[in-house]
């Protein structure tokens, strides 16, 4: 009924009164590494699919995925009757291909191999009479296997699937909060499956010196600052939120950033604030967006970005 407020209790209540450590829980990265691992491959399949059907768009914003309710899902993907959507659900630990026709199919996130969620995922687009073909090997990621051959990534914690989710989405409240004063052209608030991070970039409005690659070519074909988090890997060890300018102006890793612990990272080129300072601090929250504003100050700054045309 218009106007009528529903009562704070039950489940309500409990969702407003989560703890700061259940809204910002630990991700060690040693301690999910395989299903870190497995759920990038599946997230990739996923997200092919949504590239090989979707209209190309600039900087590669046609293929990613984003954080709802549920989890991670592609949105509405065009195909001849209408509209179709995957969507990893990460509270009840399934992957769900619904329909704007009606029909659906659901199958669960568990311990399977790369090739088995392959198989599977296929099998119900096809009894759902969506044909698709994806190019099978990974992207972005180092000795990838084609996922019809991937039997050594087979793991999944449903605990760690969801803590990471979690964390998407406490993350992604601030990046709309940080997104939305800037009027410029601004990306949506997104998740690359290629390199496993939810992003947000600003641009200035200038074009970029042209890169080779094809996948780096149209996505830094102009003057951008990018944020987001990443949980790591590599020569990186744990869960970080990241911030880069592209091309980065001189003197750029010499800025003062905040929150203290917050440094520029010679490795990635890029500052990086680890995820457990944040996750700690008396309110994640400010802590997270201190880090955006004053990275991106840094950036634009010495940019000479026209800010007072992008920025309300």
């Amino acid at each position: 009924m218009a106007g009528q407020r529903l009562p704070a209790h039950g489940h309500f209540a409990t969702l407003n009164n989560m703890s700061h450590s259940e809204r910002w829980p630990p991700l060690p990265l040693s301690e999910w590494q395989t299903t870190y691992r497995t759920l990038h491959m599946w997230t990739q399949i996923v997200g092919k699919v949504r590239m090989a059907l979707s209209p190309p768009m600039n900087h590669w914003w046609h293929v990613t995925l984003y954080v709802n309710s549920r989890g991670l899902t592609t949105g509405p993907i065009p195909y001849p009757p209408g509209v179709f959507e995957i969507q990893f659900d990460f509270q009840k630990h399934e992957v769900n291909i619904s329909t704007s026709r009606g029909p659906s199919a659901s199958r669960p996130l568990r311990g399977e191999s790369v090739v088995g969620f392959y198989s599977g995922v296929f099998e119900a687009l096809a009894g759902l009479g969506i044909a698709v073909e994806i190019n099978l090997k990974p992207q972005e990621v180092a000795d990838a296997v084609p996922f019809d051959q991937d039997y050594a990534n087979c793991s999944y914690d449903p605990e760690y699937a969801h803590r990471f989710w979690q964390i998407l989405v406490s993350s992604g409240k601030v990046l709309q909060r940080f997104r939305a004063k800037f009027t410029g052209k601004c990306s949506p608030v997104h998740f690359f499956w290629g390199s496993f991070d939810l992003a947000c970039t600003r641009f200035s409005g200038r074009l970029a010196p042209p890169r080779k690659g094809v996948i780096s070519g149209p996505a830094y074909s102009h003057e951008v600052s990018s944020a987001g988090f990443w949980p790591g890997g590599g020569a990186v060890d744990s869960p970080v939120f990241y911030s880069y300018t592209v091309p980065p102006p001189a003197g750029l890793e010499t800025q003062p950033v905040r929150p203290a612990g917050a440094s520029w990272n010679t490795q990635l080129s890029e500052f990086i604030l680890r995820y457990d300072d944040v996750r700690r601090a008396e309110s994640p929250e400010e802590a997270l967006y201190e880090f955006l504003e004053s990275t991106y100050d840094a950036g634009a700054r010495l940019g000479q970005w026209d800010r007072a045309a992008l920025e309300s």
